[in-house]
């Protein structure tokens, strides 16, 4: 994990040496193994997901070089955060909108009449549009993909670096990169000095309420992270990727860490409403109908105090070292007992962002944090 970095680096530049390639063209191999040729770094971009990373790398002026990008998975899975955006950069909102592949509206026509110098897509996007794929890049457009969702060090560090080379900012990516990595590092070093955990988790992704069951993880996102922290993911070898567990599959399997993955989404009043404007009131208010399910009283998450909540739009990012952070100062209080999530994306957000991280990103059920 520690050489990640130095590795793609590496790579990368041998690549280009026997590229023999101009000194103004760009090549990079982007997550699903395709070389992307460019003439020169990208200044009008269509920009499917990944948003924040998009902005932390590229920097200052970021969004002056998207020419249109996908709405909904923004405005509408995290509006709050997209009106912090929209005050910080005020010509955000009127950039149009391509549709997206999650309600089907992504548009491959409003794509090429927008005429992009580069496409990004997230690697999920691209296994959607299939076929629709060839049609942008036979316009001669080029499309890269990025991986964050797979949640790990390598696909991270390789999506910002590709990221930072296309869009010309290789300095920020860099350094976003190494900031990843070291901070994943310490995480690691922390969890093998500390004995075993064997503590079971449970995620759920808590956006339509306690009355209907939402998804859990499997090998990505959420369940990805609690495998690597060494957490006992109760979802592992029961979703694939995410998909709901049975009520009562939970409550035989005891779990003694529950982390409500919760949102601002639009239109979901019942959601746990973790994120950007969030109060501790209304989060624990939200999670109080959880933890009142039926047979839950009984679970040693419950019991013990340990049921949190989690910001979802923290997932899949260059921040979610914070989140990780905190599931393994759940699982290993001892050993992150000096480590303070809620300090670490706030410093974030001062460092990289045009926002500050103002809300409610991790809280515990409780009135205090182990």
């Amino acid at each position: 994990m520690r050489n990640t970095l130095k590795t793609i680096v590496l790579l990368a530049t041998a690549a280009l040496a026997l590229a023999g390639q101009s000194h103004a063209e760009i090549r990079v191999v982007d997550v699903k193994g395709r070389e992307v040729i460019l003439d020169a770094p990208a200044k009008r971009v269509i920009l499917n997901f990944y948003y924040e990373d998009f902005i932390a790398v590229v920097g200052p002026g970021a969004m002056d070089k998207v020419a249109a990008l996908s709405l909904s998975t923004w405005k509408d899975w995290r509006p709050n955060q997209f009106e912090a955006y929209a005050k910080a950069i005020p010509g955000l909102p009127t950039i149009p909108d391509i549709g997206d592949t999650e309600n089907g509206t992504f548009s491959v026509e409003k794509v090429i009449a927008t005429r992009p110098d580069l496409v990004i897509l997230s690697a999920w996007a691209f296994d959607s549009l299939g076929a629709s794929v060839d049609q942008i890049t036979s316009a001669g457009i080029p499309v890269v993909t990025l991986d964050y969702n797979s949640q790990t060090v390598e696909k991270h560090v390789q999506s910002t670096l590709v990221l930072g080379r296309v869009m010309g900012s290789e300095e920020r990516a860099e350094k976003l990169a190494k900031q990843y990595e070291d901070a994943m590092h310490d995480i690691k070093r922390r969890i093998e000095s500390a004995p075993p955990s064997n503590k079971k988790v449970y995620v759920e992704l808590a956006q339509k309420g306690a009355q209907d069951v939402g998804n859990s993880y499997g090998k990505t996102m959420w369940g990805a992270l609690v495998d690597e922290l060494g957490g006992i993911n109760i979802a592992k070898d029961q979703v694939e990727n995410w998909g709901p567990l049975s009520p009562e599959y939970v409550l035989t399997q005891k779990p003694d860490l529950v982390f409500l993955a919760g949102s601002e989404w639009a239109n979901k009043p019942l959601s746990v409403s973790v994120g950007f404007g969030a109060s501790e009131e209304l989060v624990r208010d939200r999670m109080k109908a959880y933890v009142e399910r039926p047979g839950w009283s009984t679970l040693p998450a419950v019991q013990n105090g340990g049921v949190h909540a989690i910001y979802h739009g923290g997932s899949r990012t260059l921040s979610d070292f914070v989140y990780a952070e905190y599931i393994a100062k759940q699982l290993y209080p001892d050993a992150f007992k000096d480590v303070d999530p809620v300090a670490d994306i706030r410093r974030y957000y001062d460092t990289w962002m045009p926002i500050k991280a103002d809300g409610v990103f991790v809280l515990p059920y409780e009135a205090s944090v182990k």
